[in-house]
């Protein structure tokens, strides 16, 4: 039986970012500020309050690793929201724990993101798979009683309007762009090639660096080694 987690509210917040005051009048090129989504949810049986911190940049990762649309926010956001529960394949305690052992035997043999010659189709059915273990053996992920996140905000004092979807501030919001998405794309093939090159050379993993094989029709912005040629 799942466990059942409630989720409570979303926000949207932004990493970290070093904005300084400059003498010049213009500003110093700062980073950070990305982002950030905050999803509060509470387990009951354990009395357990989970703050789960979503960058926006995972997100794009998970399209370009599984091939989900972009624009797929509500998978997206099921992905990200149940991932955490996945239990690693060489977790020596797995076995101990019923619900997570329950999910590596479903899932045994499923192709992973890294893995090299398989139709994005194929990749997206088995991370919805995975994700569906989880729901049927891990946790049960639930919008909290609508009065009771409303008495939470009469509580601390906000006069915010409550949608009846907890997760409503992601979903109405968040929009990923297509060219961010795209490089990490790129990236992520650059890694099953590498693990087809060390495959099919019968090693261990190539590990894809600047200096390296590119991505065919891209560059990664390095000039040539001294006394060597770019790649």
């Amino acid at each position: 039986m799942p466990e059942l987690v409630e989720v409570w509210d979303a926000e949207l917040s932004y990493t970290h970012t070093p904005l300084m005051d400059t003498p010049g009048p213009v500003p110093a090129h700062a980073d950070g500020a990305e982002p950030l989504w905050c999803v509060y949810q509470y387990a009951p049986a354990t009395q357990m309050e989970i703050h789960h911190a979503l960058p926006h940049t995972l997100f794009e990762w998970r399209a370009a690793m599984h091939g989900i649309d972009p624009d797929d926010t509500a998978t997206l956001l099921d992905v990200a929201l149940h991932e955490p529960y996945l239990p690693a394949a060489d977790d020596m305690f797995a076995s101990d724990d019923p619900s997570a052992a329950s999910v590596l035997a479903e899932t045994r043999g499923l192709p992973t993101w890294q893995t090299p010659g398989v139709p994005d189709a194929d990749r997206l059915a088995a991370c919805l798979a995975q994700i569906e273990a989880v729901k049927t053996h891990r946790v049960r992920l639930e919008a909290a009683p609508l009065t009771a996140r409303l008495k939470a905000l009469v509580y601390v004092g906000s006069d915010r309007a409550l949608a009846d979807d907890p997760l409503e501030p992601v979903t109405s919001l968040m929009r990923l762009d297509p060219v961010r998405v795209q490089a990490r794309r790129q990236a992520v093939e650059w890694v099953r090639a590498g693990r087809e090159a060390a495959a099919a050379a019968g090693r261990g993993l190539i590990v894809p660096t600047f200096h390296g094989p590119k991505p065919a029709g891209t560059f990664v912005g390095m000039q040539p080694r001294p006394g060597g040629s770019s790649l």
